[in-house]
C-alpha cells in the first residue's frame, strides 16, 4: 500500500492505495464520487474525464499516484450548492443528455474546450474536440448546442464579473 494525497473538489484527501489503482477507481471506490463513469476500460469513450491541475484527463488511463499533490475536479465539484454551473445549465436547457452516462465527461470536456479555445466555439470545432467522447444515445446535435450555449454563458458571466461600478 502507498499513500496518496490530493485536493478533490476543493477538499484535501489522503488514502492508502494499491500502486495500480487508477484515478477513476480512486474517485469512485475510495472517495465515493460516482459521477465519474467507467465506460469502456480503454480510454476511448470519455465518460471518465476529470480535470487534473486544470486540464481534462481520462481518469481511466491515469494512475491515482500520478495525481499525488494535484488539484482534481470532478462533476460533483462544479455546482455550488443547488446552483448548477453554467455548462451544466446549458446541458439541461438544450437537452444535451439522454441517459446521462456520458454527460459528466462531456461537461468536463466542454469546460476544457472553453479554457483552451475560448468562448466562441463553432459547431465544427466542438464536433472535432468531442472526438474521444462517445454518446451512445444521441446524434450529438443537442450536445453541440449545449456546449456552444455553455461557452457563451461562461463568457457572459466572466464579462459581468469584469464590470465594476463606482
Amino acid at each position: 500500500m502507498t499513500s496518496v494525497s490530493m485536493t478533490v473538489n476543493g477538499k484535501t484527501v489522503s488514502r492508502d492505495i494499491d500502486e495500480r489503482t487508477l484515478l477513476v477507481q480512486f474517485l469512485r471506490e475510495h472517495l465515493h464520487l460516482t459521477g465519474t463513469h467507467i465506460g469502456c476500460d480503454t480510454s476511448q469513450c470519455g465518460a471518465c474525464v476529470v480535470h487534473v491541475d486544470g486540464e481534462a484527463v481520462k481518469s481511466c488511463s491515469m494512475l491515482a499516484l500520478s495525481a499525488d499533490s494535484a488539484e482534481v475536479l470532478t462533476i460533483e465539484g462544479l455546482a455550488k450548492g443547488d446552483a448548477l454551473h453554467p455548462m451544466q445549465m446549458a446541458f439541461q436547457e438544450h437537452h444535451g443528455l439522454q441517459c446521462g452516462f456520458c454527460t459528466p465527461g462531456m461537461i468536463l470536456t466542454a469546460l476544457d474546450m472553453v479554457r483552451r479555445l475560448g468562448h466562441q466555439l463553432d459547431e465544427e470545432t466542438i464536433r472535432h474536440e468531442l472526438e474521444g467522447s462517445l454518446c451512445r444515445c444521441t446524434g450529438y446535435l443537442n450536445i453541440v448546442e449545449a456546449i456552444a450555449a455553455g461557452a457563451r454563458a461562461l463568457n457572459a458571466r466572466t464579462s459581468a464579473a469584469l464590470v465594476t461600478t463606482d
